[in-house]
């Protein structure tokens, strides 16, 4: 669990200089920081969605986990999630006006969001399963501190342009990658390398939404895909025995 602390670290590092570096710009400099978040969001989703296997995979699991999710609104909860994490960390204005009502209707919304879209980029990659993995079962930690520096510098550009609620992210890392760490005995026999590419495709196509939000083409609600995941897994394991 050692790597995964240091991860969670990592993160929050990330976080909180990417916070004091955003307090130092302005308001048109921190749209050139959002804009490039955005890029370079989309660049890491693209180059992960091409690891797909099969193009009718991604694109099944896609349609039924977007209609899934959707359907239990998992984006709402996480949202609302994030909004109380908020309430732990942030004092209550005693009197607000109105313009102070809407600046920090604002700042609520971008707490949550850059928990949400946090939580996702830094877990729906194939480092953080196979990581994962490695560190439970080999004891090798070397995919995550590899994952964990390349989490820091994405934490930085990411709360710079969403704010601190990227730092929080952490609690997801911490309880998904160790859960995936302690039953790695368990659950390393059924992930092969089909299985992780098809993964990192899935994890990927879901980055470049989170890229799609950041740039403001369009308002995807990324969290509600994340039962795609669960049906890549079925997919592949269907496959393999009718295939």
């Amino acid at each position: 669990m050692t790597s995964i602390i240091v991860n969670c670290a990592a993160v929050i590092a990330g976080a909180l200089i990417g916070c004091v570096f955003s307090r130092k710009i302005s308001s048109s400099l921190s749209d050139i920081v959002q804009t490039g978040a955005g890029v370079i969001t989309l660049i890491i989703g693209m180059q992960m969605a091409f690891e797909y296997e099969s193009i009718i995979c991604l694109a099944i699991c896609l349609f039924l986990g977007g209609i899934t999710g959707t359907w239990i609104d998992i984006d709402g909860a996480i949202l609302k999630l994030g909004n109380k994490l908020e309430t732990l960390v942030k004092k209550p204005v005693p009197e607000a006006g109105e313009g102070t009502e809407l600046s920090q209707e604002n700042g609520n919304k971008n707490f949550a969001y850059a928990f949400l879209n946090a939580s996702v980029l830094f877990c729906v990659g194939a480092m953080a399963i196979l990581g994962s993995l490695k560190a439970g079962i080999d004891h090798d930690y070397t995919i995550i501190y590899t994952k964990s520096i390349l989490d820091g510098f994405m934490a930085i550009v990411f709360s710079a342009s969403m704010g601190i609620g990227t730092a929080f992210s952490c609690l997801t890392i911490l309880v998904y990658q160790g859960v995936l760490t302690l039953m790695a005995g368990v659950v390393a026999p059924y992930i092969d390398q089909n299985m992780l590419n098809e993964l990192s495709a899935c994890g990927g196509a879901m980055i470049i939404m989170i890229g799609i939000n950041l740039l403001g083409l369009k308002k995807i609600k990324t969290a509600n895909y994340l039962p795609a995941l669960i049906f890549v897994v079925v997919f592949v394991c269907v496959q393999k025995i009718f295939v």
